[in-house]
């Protein structure tokens, strides 16, 4: 489908829905125009009534708005959404980091009921992420993905159907490339088709990769162009966009209506790639939020070296160092470990239930990186304002020696002159303390972290 240049500019037109997921009575706040590259534009609207705030987005083609889509902040319990725009990160379970090519139909029934009977579930872990190489090397004669019938021999709507049984959601991948990442076939000019065939089987979130992608095609025209896809399939799709962070991604994602994009390169189970990533992302927090979340790439908490690349491995104290980041910065929260044979340590940090808590935090806000007082260059401090006024404050020791840390609370817009001090509650310990002066000072030891939930109260 080609999308021509807008011929019109769009000035406070009138939409019409129905109260209170798609309000009525919307006006566009400016004029808007659009070119070529630019099928899906975002639109700043004004408030709505019962101070709620609508935000909406607009899919256009032809010069014609054809679809629009609303957020609507302060949401009412019997508030309906459109399932395909996702207001917190999304958490869930993906096969490539631990099993590669090696999945199977067996595989999937099994983590879908290990998800079920470890409490991941109930958590908040709902989808099951079937990564690369499930298909065959070849499409059929109507240009359709085929499921390797070795691999999957009930085919991938009767998987679904059973992923769906246990009330998780399914997840697939494909490549906006001509080939996926392991030589498998990508959707590159099958787009529509390929969106349809995953509608038709069950799907409920695409994984797109961005490997062996045409070279004079600029990413966001293939990543726009998949959205659409999804868009009118026939079917809710969460779509998550695995870009890697190049492109400038950051400054055309929201247009292609992703829910999530890989703003940085891939993780690896090694401490190093932890802190590479963790760099990486430092210039886009400000990106972050509802509707389009940070991906820093899959979890790699409890793999022990174990994964589809030998490496090394991590700690227990590291891989509840890198929750921890994860969880504070706002990224969706995606497994890569065998949750089949998982141990005790892996459960507890997984399932930190505070942690979970303050990374589906209802405001999505960014984390501010602050400035504190030690030695070296590896302590790293952020804070977060939730949605309740309480503050999540982090600090990341990511030396391989124990350091001690300073900072002031007017780094988190408290101190002397305000009134008001902290009630801090570390996460993992549950140690809880009242701050009374401007200064907070902990120890940490090797690779580790303390995350607290500050709370604002009198002194």
């Amino acid at each position: 489908m080609f999308i021509r240049p807008l011929q019109e500019s769009l000035q406070s037109r009138r939409l019409p829905g129905k109260s209170p997921a798609k309000p009525q009575g919307i006006r566009f706040s400016k004029t808007v125009k659009d070119t070529w590259y630019k099928p899906i534009t975002y639109y700043k609207p004004e408030y709505y009534k019962n101070e709620r705030k609508v935000h909406v987005f607009a899919t256009i083609l032809n010069g014609n708005v054809i679809k629009i889509h609303f957020i609507i902040s302060l949401l009412n319990k019997d508030t309906e959404v459109k399932s395909m725009v996702k207001l917190t990160p999304p958490m869930g379970w993906n096969s490539w980091n631990t099993f590669g090519e090696n999945i199977n139909e067996e595989l999937i029934f099994e983590t879908a009921d290990a998800m079920v009977s470890t409490g991941l579930l109930e958590k908040g872990y709902e989808y099951l992420v079937i990564d690369d190489c499930w298909s065959l090397k070849e499409r059929d004669g109507n240009q359709r993905l085929v499921p390797d019938p070795v691999k999957f021999p009930h085919g991938m709507k009767a998987v679904a159907d059973y992923v769906h049984s246990k009330g998780l959601k399914f997840g697939m991948y494909s490549c906006a490339g001509n080939l996926t990442c392991a030589g498998y076939p990508g959707s590159f000019e099958h787009e529509f088709t390929d969106a349809r065939t995953f509608a038709e089987w069950g799907v409920d979130f695409l994984k797109y990769d961005y490997c062996y992608h045409s070279p004079i095609i600029h990413g966001q025209y293939l990543y726009r162009r998949m959205g659409l896809a999804l868009e009118n399939c026939g079917r809710d799709i969460l779509f998550s966009a695995c870009s890697w962070g190049t492109d400038q991604t950051q400054e055309w994602i929201k247009t292609s209506a992703a829910s999530m994009w890989r703003s940085t390169g891939d993780i690896f189970d090694t401490w190093e790639s932890v802190k590479d990533l963790v760099k990486q992302q430092e210039k886009l927090h400000p990106y972050n939020g509802v509707g389009c979340f940070n991906d820093m790439d899959m979890l790699i908490v409890g793999m022990y070296g174990k994964g589809n690349v030998g490496l090394k491995g991590c700690s227990d104290t590291q891989y509840k160092t890198h929750f921890s980041i994860w969880a504070l910065l706002g990224s969706p929260l995606m497994i890569g470990c065998d949750i089949r044979s998982m141990n005790e340590e892996t459960k507890a940090i997984l399932g930190n239930e505070e942690l979970i808590r303050i990374n589906q935090d209802s405001a999505c806000r960014q984390p501010v990186k602050l400035q504190g007082i030690w030695a070296g260059d590896d302590m790293v401090l952020y804070a977060r304002q939730l949605e309740n006024g309480d503050v999540a404050i982090g600090l990341f020791n990511m030396s391989e020696e124990k350091a001690a840390a300073r900072f002031n609370l007017d780094e988190v817009g408290l101190g002397f002159g305000t009134g008001k001090t902290l009630e801090m509650t570390e996460v993992w310990s549950g140690e809880t303390f009242k701050v009374t002066n401007a200064t907070v000072s902990r120890e940490l030891e090797a690779f580790d972290c303390q995350v607290f939930r500050a709370k604002v109260v009198d002194l």
